[in-house]
């Protein structure tokens, strides 16, 4: 595995959701396979589980782990081809990407999308240009336009969970925040759902409706509790708008997920990336009750980070 973006850089996902859950098993066994080898992380926004787990799925494996917070820590980055840098920006990505990928064997990257153009996010610019310099395998750890290591570790949740057998319905349900949020990881769950063995229903107000490119072959519903009716899994996010870029439509109400709307499904257990606004995107009572995974996915995101950065260092599909 040379890069690690998206569903579409995994030969076959059902063998790397296996290797996950091996690696959990055994998560030290492969640490020989990192020795002598630097991970560099680099964050341009704020992180809490995708620091740790990284820098912790690099630890298991051997590996020495850099961390930067580049946007605190840095110098301001130009991006753009060609620029006289006589304003704010200090430091080009063609030299400060290069100079990573000389430092480090391996180089995580977390930038979220600026939410005003939608082009110019969706172009996934900083993150291609990142890989195009530092010359060395490159993670996202979360773009503008995705978040495969989450993704990676709800499909495991979503394995270890569901009912032997049989096909789970899995509702991806928009819920309501106070600020517009980037459709990232919507995005990314919706395209991971499409390559595993789920019937995949996306559930959202008007004017929310995701870019096709992602939810190509799922149902999408406007009417959140025709949506919920026999789930087997909700997974709850916020987004802001695709189609009005990065605005905010409605606030929302009726659409937090509530034991109430839970008993429509087939006691659904819910899902989460983290952080969440408790009392605002999910109730209490669902955060702290029985059908909540959010803990669970937040623990395989160290294994899903593992199982990637193993693949990275063995140069495997």
């Amino acid at each position: 595995m040379k890069h690690f973006t998206s569903v579409h850089d995994v030969q076959d996902v059902a063998a790397l959701v296996d290797e996950v859950l091996q690696l959990k098993q055994s998560p030290y066994a492969h640490k020989s396979l990192g020795q002598d080898k630097t991970l560099g992380l680099i964050f341009l926004n704020p992180s809490l589980r995708t620091r740790l787990s990284t820098q912790k799925a690099g630890m298991n494996l051997g590996m020495n782990v850099m961390v930067m917070n580049l946007d605190k820590e840095g110098w301001a980055l130009e991006t753009q081809e060609g620029v006289i840098m006589n304003g704010t920006t200090v430091e080009h990505i063609k030299e400060a990407a290069a100079v990573m990928g000389q430092y480090c064997d391996i180089i995580g990257l977390r930038s979220f999308p600026k939410l005003q153009d939608r082009e110019e996010d969706y172009s996934e610019d900083l993150l291609n240009k990142f890989i195009q310099y530092a010359k060395v395998p490159v993670v996202s750890l979360e773009s503008a336009t995705r978040h495969p290591l989450q993704s990676l570790a709800d499909l495991v949740t979503i394995k270890e969970q569901k009912v032997s057998g049989k096909k789970p319905k899995v509702v991806l349900s928009w819920a309501p925040h106070i600020k517009p949020i980037p459709q990232c990881v919507a995005n990314s769950f919706a395209e991971w759902m499409q390559q595993a063995d789920v019937e995949l229903v996306i559930a959202n107000p008007e004017g929310y409706d995701l870019s096709e490119e992602f939810t190509q072959g799922a149902q999408v519903l406007h009417n959140q509790n025709e949506a919920l009716e026999g789930a087997d899994f909700v997974y709850v996010k916020n987004w802001s708008s695709y189609e009005n870029y990065g605005q905010v439509l409605t606030d929302g109400e009726g659409w937090m997920i509530t034991n109430e709307k839970l008993a429509l499904t087939n006691n659904a257990k819910v899902m989460h990336c983290l952080p969440v606004r408790r009392g605002l995107e999910l109730s209490h009572e669902v955060l702290d009750g029985p059908n909540s995974l959010v803990i669970e996915q937040a623990n395989n995101r160290l294994y899903a980070a593992q199982a990637v950065l193993k693949r990275m260092l063995e140069g495997n599909n």
